[in-house]
């Protein structure tokens, strides 16, 4: 197991290289110039030709590439070029609230995904798998910008039951300290300031989740099926096996790798649509903090938020092949 595991990240590294490399071509052929974008439309040719200088922009893009990739084997990310705070220290702030969105989401898709799946499974061919089934093609058709927007106007605007934005009531008296607001709230020991932050986080969890709960749905759905085909789950009925036991210990315990693994791919599109989440519901996370970034030019920003974003979705990928072994004793990493 610590071979496999040594090999996985030792494989990350030409991975994360090859995703630098394009992100930093990409990057740059986003049209605008971050110097104009701090100077302003109105600054002279001389002044903008000073900042570019100063930000190495008017280096050989090879070299600009060599000094971005030694910054970061040194642990330096770089300075937004905007605020000139160090880009660790932004995203140390920032990444606790698109932590709380995504495990938001994710406990949301996987909690309503599964059961779904597994009834639909159970009821196939009826009227309750259409009914399923229609629901996971509306869920994955329904961008989630516009998902969230219905949400506010329905459950904010007219119902007036649920907050439209931000992580807490800009009233409430919270004493920041991990960033993570449900965290804070209850080492203040104040439950009316968790209630207030759960209320803030339905409306985004459920926008950002409908797409992974739909996929959820679909492949558990799949999964139990073909597993309560196979003969030793046919056998185990014919044994006299109640069907509770059945399911927990036969169909279930072999239909979760496929569930597991494609939670694990979520994990990526889940920090992809927290970007647009995040801007929709004023949600201070490192998503609305991209898109701030993508629209001040500010390079360095992008590239190294994309490139930890990319880091964690490795070490989850690995963590879900990890438990594969777990799942599944007959899995060995050879």
């Amino acid at each position: 197991m610590i071979k496999y595991i040594v090999r996985r990240l030792i494989g990350a590294i030409p991975v994360l290289i090859g995703l630098s490399i394009i992100l930093f071509a990409f990057v740059h052929l986003l049209p605008g110039d971050p110097a104009t974008a701090i100077l302003g439309q109105h600054a002279t040719p001389e002044r903008v030709a000073k900042m570019r200088a100063y930000l190495g922009l008017d280096l050989p893009l090879w070299q600009q590439y060599l000094m971005y990739v030694s910054g970061i084997l040194q642990g330096d990310f770089g300075s937004s070029v905007i605020n000139n705070q160090p880009l660790l220290k932004e995203l140390l702030t920032r990444f606790p609230a698109t932590i709380e969105l995504t495990l938001g989401a994710m406990i949301y898709a996987a909690g309503v995904g599964i059961p779904l799946g597994r009834y639909a499974a159970r009821h196939a061919q009826g009227w309750s798998d259409g009914a399923v089934t229609v629901i996971s093609l509306v869920g994955i058709s329904i961008p989630v910008f516009v998902l969230g927007l219905t949400l506010q106007y329905i459950f904010a605007v007219r119902l007036d039951v649920l907050p439209a934005a931000g992580r807490i009531d800009p009233r409430a008296n919270l004493e920041i300290q991990t960033n993570f607001v449900l965290i804070d709230s209850l080492l203040m020991g104040r439950p009316d300031l968790f209630i207030d932050g759960i209320s803030h986080l339905i409306l985004p969890a459920i926008a950002l989740g409908s797409i992974p709960l739909a996929i959820i749905a679909r492949i558990t759905r799949a999964s139990v099926l073909d597993v309560s085909n196979e003969d030793h789950v046919r056998t185990a009925r014919a044994k006299g096996l109640t069907e509770r036991r059945v399911d927990g210990r036969h169909v279930m315990r072999n239909a979760w790798l496929p569930v597991v693994t494609v939670l694990g791919i979520q994990v990526g599109g889940l920090l992809a649509g927290a970007v647009i989440t995040e801007t929709v519901f004023a949600w201070g996370g490192v998503g609305r903090f991209v898109v701030e970034a993508i629209n001040n030019r500010d390079y360095l920003v992008v590239q190294n938020t994309i490139l930890i974003f990319a880091l964690v979705f490795l070490v989850v990928n690995l963590i879900v092949d990890i438990l594969y072994a777990f799942l599944n004793p007959r899995i060995r990493y050879a």
